[in-house]
């Protein structure tokens, strides 16, 4: 499969889907494995960018506006029931970018936006210099400082040479993305952050209230900034609980 946009579960009778959005540098697979701990009404879906994993042979994506450019017409076919937003780091941008689109084209909306260890985009400061603009040696040392990169694709000139231009690319779309104030979202926005991601911690989390006119709310994961893989149990049970209270309050309950 090739696509941009994929399930990762197939569940036809499902009340909501919940589209997630990788970090820099990875791929739907990021995702697989929440499947199994995401209730049966839930439909987990994945966005699987150029230049990664069975898209190795696409050139990767480097600006926000053909990232959308392709996104939007990919998700709209698929807005035929709620659906829920999740992006982690690079991921929490593009979302919030996708959900403002949506928005905009009045296509749908999310029924909540989940916003996951990122720096909300208008208090977002770039590198001097830009990460994208470091030589394949110091971006390489970089990778290693943040050490989500196992040592073995590290230290392997051939698998180097497919990962670099996928992470020089997605620090692109970041590093380049111009912050529009409007429109503003109005759907719920969720924060989520690691204890230990001395980055983006709860003070920062909380200015992602100004990205929408609707609730929002943060928490924080014990973890650092891959709290979502090391904290995932409780990761998906606060997005299951939310997103259970969407579909209460659409019946009728409360939220």
């Amino acid at each position: 499969m090739t696509t941009l946009v994929r399930p990762l579960v197939h569940r036809p009778h499902a009340t909501m889907r919940l589209l997630c959005l990788p970090y820099a540098g990875g791929g739907a697979s990021a995702y697989r494995g929440w499947a199994a701990e995401l209730p049966a009404d839930i439909e987990l879906w994945a966005v699987q960018p150029p230049g990664r994993e069975d898209r190795v042979l696409t050139p990767p994506i480097d600006r926000m506006d053909d990232l959308l450019n392709a996104l939007v017409p990919a998700v709209v076919p698929h807005l035929d029931r709620p659906f829920a937003l999740f992006g982690h780091s690079m991921g929490a941008v593009v979302a919030w970018e996708l959900a403002r689109a949506l928005q905009q084209l009045e296509v749908g909306s999310p029924v909540r936006l989940f916003v996951s260890g990122c720096v909300p985009p208008q208090i977002r400061d770039v590198p001097e210099p830009p990460l994208h603009t470091l030589s394949d040696a110091e971006l390489g040392d970089r990778l290693r400082q943040w050490g989500a990169t196992p040592e073995a694709v590290l230290a392997d000139p051939e698998l180097m040479a497919l990962f670099l231009p996928v992470i020089r690319a997605d620090l692109a779309v970041v590093e380049n993305h111009v912050y529009r104030a409007a429109p503003l979202l109005t759907c719920p926005v969720s924060a989520f952050g690691g204890t230990d991601d001395g980055d983006v911690g709860d003070a920062v989390l909380a200015r992602w209230s100004e990205t929408t006119t609707g609730p929002s709310d943060c928490r924080m994961f014990p973890g650092d900034h891959f709290f979502l893989h090391s904290a995932r149990t409780a990761v998906l049970e606060d997005i299951t609980d939310r997103l259970g209270a969407v579909s209460s309050y659409g019946k009728g309950g409360t939220a």
